[in-house]
């Protein structure tokens, strides 16, 4: 037959027996092990990035590009001799260069 196990346990073990050992860290307060700060500082941290983050978030909204601001940029980035890029139209060289900012320098 098998017992169970909270069966199986002898009772001085709760009861101050023998097996029960201290070694006189359990005398210390909880928030006086370093371990404790370490687990509790990881989300604490999240939480402060949060915050952060949603107050830059709420502060500085981003503004809408309408068609009208669109329409001027482009017309900006012609005047300074850039084009954007348009399909197919660039080379895979300076597609590939060009990529972050979208815009191919005219060539000479």
């Amino acid at each position: 037959m098998i017992t169970p196990f909270c069966l199986s346990i002898p009772m001085d073990c709760f009861e101050g027996g023998s097996m029960n050992t201290s070694n006189g860290l359990d005398d210390k307060p909880w928030w006086q092990f370093g371990h404790v700060w370490l687990v509790i500082s990881g989300p604490l941290l999240v939480i402060v990035a949060c915050i952060i983050t949603a107050y830059f978030v709420m502060s500085s909204p981003n503004e809408l590009v309408t068609d009208d601001n669109y329409r001027q940029i482009l017309d900006q980035k012609k005047a300074q001799g850039t084009k954007a890029m348009q399909g197919g139209e660039a080379p895979a060289q300076a597609a590939r260069n060009h990529a972050a900012t979208g815009v191919v320098p005219l060539g000479k």
